[in-house]
Order: C-alpha cells, then structure tokens, then sequence
C-alpha cells in the first residue's frame, strides 16, 4: 500500500484539519467530532447537512458554504458518522428554522442520521430528511435497501442549499430537495479497485482488462463484469442504462461526469464527448455540464454518468450563486 498518510487511523481527522486551513471559510470542529462547518453563520435559515463515511471526497465537507451545505458530518472511511457527530452537525447547522438532512441510501446512513434528527428534536431543534436513490445499476445492495445514493446527491446538495440561501421555510427546501431526487438518475463503472488505509488491500479484484458495470462507491456489486471496450461502448451503456430508467427525451438536462479518484480528466472529457453525442442524438439538451471529481471511492479508476431533468425553478436554483470549496458557481 502506497498512500500519503500518517496513521491510519488518523486519516479522517488529519485530512478535514487539513481541509478547514485551506478553506478559511469553514470551521472544523474537532478530532472525534469530524464536522466541517460554514463559518459565517447566516441567521434565520433552513440549515441544510449531508455527510456519510469518508473516502468519497470532495464529498461531503467539500460541498459546506454558501449556496450549499451548512455543515457535513464525516464517518470513518466507507462508514456511516455516529448519531452523536451528526447532532453536532445539526446544532452547527441550525439557526432557527430548522434543518434539513440529505442522506444517501445506504442503511448505516438512513438509521444513525434518522437517530440524531430524534435526538435533534428532544432538543428542540427541528429537523426533517430527505433519501437520495439515484443510482439505476441495481434495486438493492449490501449497503442499501433499494437503490444506492451516488454523485446525483450533489446536484440535491446545491438545490437545497441554494433555496435554503433564498430564505425559503424548511417544507419547501425539503419539496425541491425530494423534486431534484425525484428527477435525477446516475449509473457508474469501476475499472481498478481501491485500498482501505486501515486494511492496506484491495475489497475486490478486477482483471487487468475488465471493467465492473454499475459497481458502487464502496465497492459493491454492479449488473455485470466484462472485458473493457471503448469509450463510446461503455458510455452508450451507462447512459442507456439511465434512459431505460427515466424519460428524458425533449427535456434539458444538467450532466454530470463524476470521476471515481483515480481516472485521468483526459479520460473524463473523453468519455464526456461520448455522452454529449449520445444525448444529443436522443434530442436531449444539455444546460450545464460538470466533470471532475465530485463523489469519489478513494483512489478506484472509473466514472459515473449523472443526469438531472431540469425546468426553470431548478436551472435557477442549480445557477445561484455558491463558495463551497468544491463547487463555486
């Protein structure tokens, strides 16, 4: 195992300290507690928190300032934050009006940040969630029941924090967070496996020329392993995957091409142009485009497709302004 690290088991806490001195627009809270925070405060405002086991970065913490997250709860690596670090995300995050709760579909996440909003609730903090299901490559997981909340989750991040920034009450941050769920879908692949710090070796094995389809961000089974083929051929199954799916024909859409940590970004424009001729062809507009590293699984090769049918309410929310580390608009 080769990785820039000092003890494995400090990885989590080094890396958000690291994160807060880069960033002086956010606070961490402290070893133990693993919460990245805004660190202007706005008053009266839906708080808006995400957060889920660490390893996935720029996700969560990367996604915490204006327009966006109010806070983000980080876990061990590839595991769900205790409920008593997500409280403290949520008493960082409230101002008053109470806070909503993105969490992806998996059920560490669901049942330990449920807990917390209880927790939350006998402290009079009130709070409600919303449960990111956009990942179309298979119904249920080792991880979830149902479908898995992959890269689409940042599109739900930008949305709520963006209408949350507009001052809008805590039912209706919720009803354009679960709208955005409602109208995005993501499929990925992955091409090398990924190394735990505190394991030093691979969760899986993939051949020297096979490629996973649908396989998750912690390593879970996908549809179907195969040998690989061009990027033409595999984005024309990622993205046939997502219009089986869901009925995009005639709408615009955001895209999102989300590398997986170790893929080059040569590859992901590559792999973009592919996708851009594929909707283009299906009568698909495209409105805005993002490519990079937006929801990775450690240093694993690979990307995910993620597409988000838009109309006007959602184009101006996706366009308002944002300071987050990782995503300035």
């Amino acid at each position: 195992m080769k990785k820039i690290i000092n003890n494995p088991d400090n990885v989590v806490s080094e890396m958000l300290q690291g994160l807060a001195k880069a960033n002086p627009s956010v606070v961490y809270s402290g070893v133990g507690i693993e919460v990245i925070s805004r660190k202007e405060k706005k008053q009266n405002k839906v708080g808006v928190i995400s957060g889920g086991g660490s390893g996935h970065e720029p996700a969560h913490a990367g996604y915490v300032g204006y327009g966006m997250l109010d806070a983000a709860v980080a876990g061990n690596v590839f595991t769900s934050p205790s409920p008593d670090r997500i409280l403290e995300g949520i008493k960082q995050a409230d101002s008053g009006k109470g806070v909503l709760m993105i969490i992806k579909n998996y059920s560490g996440d669901v049942m330990n940040f449920q807990m917390a909003g209880e927790l939350a609730g006998s402290e009079g903090i009130k709070t409600d969630y919303v449960i990111v299901r956009d990942d179309v490559a298979v119904p249920d997981s080792t991880y979830s029941t149902g479908r898995r909340g992959i890269a689409g989750t940042i599109f739900v991040h930008k949305i709520a924090g963006a209408a949350a920034e507009q001052g809008k009450s805590l039912e209706e941050v919720k009803a354009l967070a679960q709208k955005t769920i409602d109208n995005v879908r993501s499929m990925g692949m992955a091409m090398t496996p990924c190394i735990l710090p505190a394991v030093g070796r691979p969760g899986f094995e993939l051949g020297e020329d096979e490629v996973e389809i649908g396989m998750g961000i912690h390593g879970e089974p996908g549809v179907n392993r195969e040998k690989i083929s061009q990027a033409k051929e595999l984005a024309g199954k990622l993205v046939g995957r997502i219009l089986d799916d869901y009925e995009f024909t005639g709408n615009e859409v955001a895209v999102m091409i989300n590398g997986l940590g170790g893929t080059p970004l040569m590859e992901l424009y590559i792999f973009y142009n592919e996708v851009e001729k594929i909707l283009t062809e299906k009568g698909i507009k495209i409105y805005r485009t993002f490519v990079g590293n937006y929801m990775t699984s450690l240093e694993m090769a690979g990307c995910s497709v993620t597409l988000l049918k838009l109309d006007r309410e959602l184009k101006d929310l996706l366009d308002f302004r944002c300071d987050a580390p990782a995503f300035r608009v």
